[in-house]
């Protein structure tokens, strides 16, 4: 009995054992067949990007830079101390005679300034910083909008490549079982050994294709992987489910409704206007330089020193020998001295600097300004180039499925001609040909297509992470 239960025990542990391996083994293989759809590399990429992490750190940057705007509005505290040996000869203090001694002197003080006014140049570097803030902000969502559309654009290009090479190994197939039968032909002399020869250099071809292909989706999903800071590239795979559909109907739109919503929400816009607002504060610092400054201050010092200080007969007056100094807090509070005030600075004359930083400033206003109306055009200009092409797109697709139809039906019609010896090697090919550049342009109009539908929904500002 104790044997037996042993062996259950021993069971039921060798059972834990093999269900965990198992749960690891399942959880391993579903790492390893993983396809990431778009919004998770999206998503993925706007966690993990290089560029946006530098980014981040230009928002915290400007953060910093508003402490210290608001540390101007704060009274500068200041302490010092000093404590010095003076050895050999020396004026005594008590007569004003040179001396032979060793003196040692101790000083302390604080001072505490604040600015009453400026020209208003802190309120204003105040508003600047505030300003810069919301600028690095909008900084920092460009740069995500960026990285999704190249994300997306990435993706897009896996997506193409692995239809591609599909599209290239299922005619490597197809011309092998033609090989395969033109050999039949051949030993029954219905074709000329000629024929077999150009089969056999088509499959050739068709290998080199395949070859091609596939090197193309590799270089892709690298390309991707890095966009989003991946290292395992070779296991990395995505979602297909996609389809080359304008799903929320964008191009139902007119081009001058989506440029007048651009207008609203385009980061690129706001950043041009934020940097107006940031030009106009620096116009009004420069000119607080003008201004009169007024500063009120603090000051508080006490001394001690150390000395054998002479001493002498009050009746004869002598010199009896030395006595010493007065206590070391009895003279801090004794020697102890303050002073307080205003000081009123008025600017005459500083060669010209700060009239100069006023007319930099204003050169550096209309820049933003010109900014501003550039950045209006281009965004029109986009706006009416991203509806041509996805229009543009959408007929050059549409035109690709009716041509690939049509090649399609020729390559069966050859096909059959073939088989009966009717159509010779060269045209067959040549039918199988054009019939691989049909599918391969549908491919490609259709990605096309499907990126320029993104772009177009950017500009409407739908985006591509749905929060």
């Amino acid at each position: 009995m104790p044997l037996l239960r042993f062996y259950s025990k021993y069971m039921k542990k060798i059972s834990c054992i093999s269900l965990v391996f198992i749960l690891l083994f399942s959880l391993s293989i579903q790492a390893q067949t993983k396809k990431w759809t778009l919004e998770e590399c999206v998503k993925y990429a706007i966690d993990n990007n290089i560029s946006i992490k530098q980014t981040e750190l230009d928002t915290k940057t400007a953060n910093i830079d508003k402490k210290g705007a608001i540390g101007n509005f704060l009274p500068s505290l200041n302490a010092n101390a000093s404590h010095s040996w003076n050895v050999g000869l020396n004026q005594d203090i008590t007569t004003g005679l040179l001396r032979n001694q060793t003196t040692q002197f101790t000083s302390a003080g604080a001072n505490v300034g604040i600015d009453i006014y400026n020209g208003l140049q802190n309120q204003n570097t105040l508003r600047r910083a505030n300003l810069s803030i919301v600028a690095a902000k909008y900084q920092l969502l460009k740069m995500q909008e960026d990285i999704a559309l190249n994300v997306a654009n990435a993706f897009l290009q896996v997506l193409f490549n692995k239809e591609n090479l599909k599209v290239q190994q299922d005619q490597l197939a197809i011309n092998e079982k033609q090989l395969v039968r033109s050999e039949e032909l051949v030993r029954a002399g219905s074709v000329p050994r000629g024929d077999l020869l150009d089969i056999k250099a088509t499959v050739a071809l068709d290998n080199q294709k395949v070859i091609a292909a596939d090197n193309a989706l590799l270089i892709s999903k690298l390309s991707l992987t890095q966009l989003l800071q991946l290292k395992d590239f070779e296991n990395f795979d995505i979602s297909d489910e996609t389809s080359a559909k304008d799903e929320n109907n964008i191009l139902a739109q007119t081009p001058t409704a989506i440029y007048d919503k651009a207008k609203e929400i385009k980061t690129e816009l706001k950043i041009a206007k934020t940097n107006l607002e940031i030009a106009e504060k620096n116009v009004s610092i420069a000119k607080g330089a003008f201004q009169p400054s007024l500063r009120g201050f603090y000051n508080y010092n006490t001394r001690v020193s150390y000395a054998d200080v002479p001493a002498f007969d009050p009746i004869t007056g002598d010199l009896i020998g030395t006595k010493s100094p007065a206590p070391f807090f009895d003279q801090f509070r004794d020697n102890k001295g303050q002073s307080f005030g205003a000081q009123l600075s008025i600017p005459i004359f500083n060669g010209f600097s700060a009239r100069n930083n006023v007319e930099r400033s204003k050169v550096n206003l209309e820049k933003s300004k010109i900014a501003v109306e550039q950045q209006e055009l281009d965004l029109q200009r986009n706006v009416y180039t991203a509806f041509t092409d996805a229009k543009g797109g959408l007929n050059a697709y549409e035109s690709s499925l009716v041509a690939l139809e049509a090649r399609q039906e020729a390559y069966n019609y050859a096909k059959e001609k073939y088989a009966v010896g009717i159509m010779n090697s060269f045209d067959f090919n040549q039918s199988q040909t054009l019939l691989s550049n049909a599918q391969s342009e549908v491919l490609r109009t259709k990605y096309d297509y499907i990126f320029k539908i993104k772009i177009l929904e950017f500009y409407f500002g739908i985006p591509i992470l749905k929060n």
